[in-house]
C-alpha cells in the first residue's frame, strides 16, 4: 500500500533520531573530554552544561554533534585565549585526536571525525541562584552572552504545549535535515530557536504544512537575527558571515519554493508528486512512497 505524506514523514522522523550506540559513545567521550578539562592547570571548571542538538533531542542520525560548555574559574581573558586554553589541554590529552579551534568553539574530531566534539567555553556572569548567563565567545571573536538552560526550556515549553505535541522538536529536527542534507551553512542553533518560536503561535502540528510555513516565513524575515526569547542573553545571527548568509539566503529560497509544491500536491490528492518535491527539500533522503 502506497504511504500517505503524514506516514512518509513518520518514517523519516524516525530514520533521522540518533541510534543509542550514538549515545553510547559519546557518552564514553564525555568523560574522557571532561577529565581532561578538570585537569587543566589554566582554569578550574565550575561544571559542565551539555547544549545543543544532542542534549535538546533535536540532532539528527550521524550529524549529531555534541556541544558542551565549561564554565569556568579564572581571570576572564581574551575570547581567543579561553579558546586557545582549551585546545592546548585538550591537545595534550589527545595527541593523536585532531583538535582545532573554529570560533566559537574548539572542536575536537575523533574516529576520524566520525564523532565531533564542540567545546564551548564560558565564564558565568549572572548572580548564584539566578537563570545561568554565560559570556561565551562570539563568531567573529569577543564575548557575547548566551543562557543555555533558558533556551532549552523555551523549546521544551512550546514542545510540549496541548495540540502541539512534540511538534516544535520535530520541526527543528527537520530544519537541521535539511541543512545537513543540502550542506548549508546555517547556525542549527538559529533554525532550532526559530522553529520553536514559529510553533509557538500555532495550535496543532502538521510536517508538511508546518515545514513550508517556516522556511516561507524565514525567506520572508530573510534570517534576521532573533532576539533571545527569554530576554536572558544577546540576539544571535543565523550565519557567521556575510558569504555563508548569502549562500543560505539563496538555498533557503529554493526550499521554500519546493515546500511549498510539495504542500500545494498534496492538497490537491497528488501525493507522488509531494513525494518527488519533498525527496528534492532533502537531498534525496525522503522515503520512497
Amino acid at each position: 500500500m502506497a504511504l500517505s505524506v503524514s506516514q512518509g514523514f513518520d518514517i523519516f522522523l524516525e530514520r533521522l533520531t540518533p541510534l543509542q550506540s550514538e549515545r553510547d559513545a559519546k557518552a564514553r567521550h564525555r568523560r574522557s573530554v571532561e577529565t581532561s578539562l578538570t585537569n587543566s592547570a589554566r582554569f578550574t571548571v565550575q561544571r559542565f552544561r551539555e547544549t545543543g542538538s544532542f542534549g535538546h533531542g533535536t540532532g539528527v542520525r550521524n550529524h549529531c554533534d555534541v556541544d558542551l560548555l565549561v564554565s569556568m574559574s579564572a581571570n576572564q581573558p581574551t575570547s581567543d585565549t579561553a579558546l586557545l586554553w582549551v585546545k592546548e589541554t585538550l591537545q595534550a590529552s589527545f595527541p593523536t585526536t585532531v583538535v582545532q579551534i573554529r570560533p566559537p568553539t574548539v572542536v575536537v574530531m575523533f574516529a576520524d571525525g566520525a564523532e565531533k566534539w564542540e567545546i564551548l567555553p564560558g565564564f558565568r556572569t549572572s548572580p548564584t541562584g539566578d537563570t545561568p548567563v554565560y559570556d561565551i565567545p562570539g563568531p567573529t571573536g569577543g564575548w557575547m552572552s548566551s543562557a543555555p538552560t533558558a533556551h532549552l526550556e523555551y523549546v521544551n515549553e512550546v514542545n510540549q504545549r496541548d495540540g502541539i505535541s512534540g511538534g516544535a522538536k520535530k520541526l527543528a529536527r527537520l530544519a537541521k535535515a535539511w541543512k545537513y542534507f543540502n550542506t548549508v551553512p546555517v547556525s542549527s542553533f538559529y533554525l532550532e530557536m526559530r522553529a520553536a518560536q514559529y510553533m509557538e503561535v500555532q495550535t496543532s502540528f502538521r510536517p508538511l504544512v508546518h515545514l513550508c510555513g517556516y522556511f516561507e516565513w524565514l525567506d520572508k524575515i530573510q534570517l534576521a537575527d532573533m532576539n533571545d526569547p527569554k530576554g536572558k542573553a544577546s540576539r544571535f545571527a543565523a550565519c557567521s558571515s556575510t558569504a555563508p548568509r548569502s549562500s543560505t539566503l539563496s538555498k533557503l529560497r529554493t526550499v521554500a519554493a519546493r515546500a511549498r509544491k510539495a504542500a500545494d500536491a498534496e492538497h490537491a490528492g497528488d501525493a507522488s508528486s509531494a513525494f518527488g518535491c519533498l525527496d528534492l527539500v532533502f537531498g534525496g533522503r525522503f522515503p520512497g512512497r
